[in-house]
């Protein structure tokens, strides 16, 4: 009998999700993907998660992909984990009420994350349902990376600190990159650069996360698309001080209309480069800005590194805007990164290594897969208790 994993996404108005194959005892083969969108819309059919969840197994059965007794677990992308969790769990009703806990420092993810998590206890109560946390990867950050220099009672009181995010592509590339050079994970210093709509960085030693661009929140860190990354906290204050806009006109601004979009009126990259390459000013600064941001981590980060043995690019536009690539990278000869224009200028799939024969270190573009992650990590779970069957 076939052996399956499920991993969902759900979001506020909508249900991702793809199925994997078990190969063997940590790995797996995607067979389907899809997403139920549009949910709680009247002109959708779909009232609700649960509805969602019932139209996606109605798609996958009639298709012929999943026999309930197939599945082996199902692997949930929750963002926000808090302090509590350091890895992938199976759910029970502590886990559930950590992650009701967390929802103060996620409140437009954890609630349809939790969502998608119990509609599934529903329909399927004996299947394990495995939550994999995006802060989790960065639970091995040390307090003089994850504090803030704010009173201490901030803390204490309020769990207020750096969690960072995008931990599950992190991992993703840490398990591959391991796996391309032939290495354990826990030899490998990397910097990774995931570059998307949302865009954080990450210094890995020694396979564990040492720092990240993004806090508490996404917020945080890198110019993103919508999001302008770091910011004096006076400009808040003065927006509410001085000119009195409200705490709802403020978190617009901060997570819909910055970045790209505030600086250029687009949070597409693709247009960007394209009005850019035409002289648009405002194009132009924007791209200056966003690479200004992202050397300047770079460079943070191979501080705190004793070595470093790749500069990885993920995400949308980490894959496929060999323009950004080559402006991260130029003139870098003095941390030992030279990049082949040639190389990174082609077409790549998969892993693709891009220095030039100069340079003293990798520079590669790593696909991301956040689900195939999230399954894996099922796959490891279930088997380090027995239950993989």
């Amino acid at each position: 009998m076939s052996r399956k994993i499920l991993v969902l996404n759900s979001g506020s108005s909508s249900v991702k999700y793809r199925l994997f194959a078990v190969t063997g005892k940590a790995d797996c083969v995607p067979l389907v993907s899809g997403q139920v969108e549009r949910i709680g819309e009247a002109a959708s059919g779909v009232a609700d998660h649960r509805q969602a969840i019932h139209a996606m197994v109605r798609s996958l059965e009639s298709g012929g992909y999943l026999a309930e007794e197939e599945l082996l677990a199902v692997g949930h992308r929750v963002v926000h984990g808090g302090e509590s969790f350091n890895q992938s769990v199976i759910t029970d009703d502590t886990v559930i009420a950590a992650i009701r806990a967390a929802i103060p420092l996620a409140p437009l993810h954890n609630p349809p994350n939790l969502e998608g998590i119990e509609a599934c206890r529903d329909r399927w109560p004996r299947v394990p349902q495995v939550a994999v946390f995006d802060t989790a990867f960065h639970q091995t950050l040390t307090a003089e990376a994850y504090r803030y220099a704010i009173p201490d009672s901030a803390y204490r009181d309020y769990h207020i600190r750096r969690y960072g995010f995008h931990g599950t592509s992190f991992a993703h590339i840490t398990r591959s990159m391991a796996e391309y050079l032939g290495r354990p994970r826990e030899s490998l210093n990397l910097i990774v650069l995931h570059l998307g709509n949302g865009a954080s960085a990450c210094a890995i030693r020694a396979g564990r996360s040492i720092d990240t661009s993004m806090g508490m929140t996404p917020l945080a860190g890198l110019m993103m698309g919508t999001r302008g990354g770091d910011l004096d906290p006076g400009v808040i204050l003065f927006w509410l001080e001085q000119l009195g806009e409200s705490a709802e006109n403020i978190s617009r601004w901060l997570n819909r209309d910055s970045g790209l979009k505030g600086i250029a009126g687009t949070n597409d990259m693709r247009d960007v480069l394209a009005r850019a390459a035409n002289d648009e000013p405002d194009a132009r600064l924007a791209l200056a800005m966003y690479v200004h941001r992202i050397r300047h981590y770079l460079g943070a980060y191979r501080a705190l590194l004793p070595k470093l043995d790749g500069l990885v690019f993920t995400g949308g536009v980490g894959e496929h805007a060999a323009a950004i690539r080559a402006a991260v990278c130029r003139d870098l000869g003095h941390l030992g990164l030279h990049l082949d224009e040639a190389a990174n200028a082609g077409n790549q799939s998969g892993i693709a290594e891009l220095q030039s024969p100069l340079s003293a270190i990798k520079i590669l573009v790593v696909p991301a897969d956040e689900e195939a992650e999230i399954a894996r990590q099922c796959i490891e779970l279930l088997g380090n208790q027995g239950l993989l069957t």
